[in-house]
């Protein structure tokens, strides 16, 4: 059987065409990280973006740079601190607060995660053909659910459809 299932849905599979697309790139960057030797998550290469650029972070701020969940955050923050790649510190202004920063494991790692990631840039571009129109797309998708989430898309289609 060579019939997929999931593209011939078209539209009405695009979550689930979206999740399969992004489970086999992480797949295989988890691959070519072992490959290379490299013990780390593939999803960890923002939050190391982001502290270097930032130098310090709190949770929650990378949580919202990111759009990721709190539960979600505290999970790859604690894989990232027990491989010691992030270090938490006691914010001084504020006791209830944590700063996570790059650990010096992570600096000295730094030439050579920035090597594997523009490698992987380049590589991504070139599978899209250099052609970033797809990127519009993804931004017309989270705007407009932003602006109405899907559940209240599917609970109007649903009410129209049931009178």
């Amino acid at each position: 059987m060579d019939k997929d299932f999931i593209k011939a849905q078209g539209y009405r599979a695009l979550d689930n065409r979206l999740k399969r697309i992004s489970d086999r790139m992480a797949h295989d960057t988890r691959k070519f990280f072992k490959h290379i030797d490299l013990d780390v998550e593939p999803s960890w290469h923002l939050v190391f973006k982001l502290l270097l650029e930032y130098n310090k972070l709190t949770m929650v701020e990378i949580a919202d740079q990111l759009g990721y969940t709190h539960p979600s955050m505290v999970s790859m923050l604690k894989k990232m601190a027990n491989k010691g790649y992030i270090v938490s510190e006691q914010d001084e202004s504020d006791k209830r607060k944590q700063n996570i920063k790059l650990s010096q494991k992570s600096k000295d790692l730094l030439p050579q995660l920035k090597h594997i990631w523009d490698s992987c840039e380049a590589a991504i571009y070139k599978m899209l053909e250099e052609d970033l129109t797809i990127l519009k797309c993804l931004d017309n998708i989270e705007i407009a659910l932003k602006t109405v989430p899907i559940n209240d898309r599917f609970q109007s289609e649903y009410q129209k459809i049931k009178s």
